[in-house]
């Protein structure tokens, strides 16, 4: 699914200067907010948050390879224990945008439109890639206890007693008559 270029997005970058000749090189080192919905339920980049990004823009052949970094804060949720979680991480990007014109084997290549390319996709697919499966505020988070949801990792000793099978609950105060 392609979509159409919006020019007034802060992830989009006028490449007019490099009049599609190679060996033209752009430096690009900026901050931008985070646009909405780059992640997942559990864990993702809040929207508006900054976003550090450490480009080169190079002129190819057949159109602009951008390489670099991009620097973004993570929220969301351990999977084990529900806390809160932030953390920062940097994700490397790399892609090349064709010109128009160009043919390419793949049906979903990044294009350079209107002289312009959107790094919104590259950002959210590089992001979303770099994710943990199973957010995690720590290694070793013991989760929540299962019978009253305590926090473990607040109260590690925590306990219930000796659990009672509950089909012989009704005879653990139960005395028989000759012990009377």
């Amino acid at each position: 699914m392609t979509r159409s270029i919006d020019p007034r997005s802060v992830l989009v970058f006028d490449i007019r200067e490099f009049g599609h000749r190679a060996g033209s090189v752009k430096e690009i080192v900026t901050e931008v907010p985070a646009p909405e919905g780059i992640g997942s339920d559990v864990i993702g980049v809040p929207t508006d948050s900054p976003i550090a990004l450490d480009l080169t823009l190079e002129g190819v052949g057949d159109g602009v390879l951008a390489t670099g970094t991009a620097g973004v804060q993570l929220r969301g949720e351990c999977a084990r224990c529900l806390t809160e979680i932030e953390a920062s991480a940097e994700v490397d990007l790399q892609e090349l945008f064709l010109f128009p014109g160009v043919d390419a084997d793949d049906a979903e290549a990044s294009r350079v439109e209107s002289e312009m390319i959107d790094l919104e996709p590259l950002l959210r697919d590089a992001v979303v890639l770099d994710l943990p499966f199973i957010p995690l505020c720590r290694e070793d988070c013991a989760g929540l206890c299962s019978v009253c949801g305590v926090n473990l990792n607040d109260d590690p000793d925590h306990s219930h007693g000796e659990a009672t099978d509950p089909r012989w609950a009704e005879l653990v105060n139960w005395t028989t008559g000759a012990d009377q």
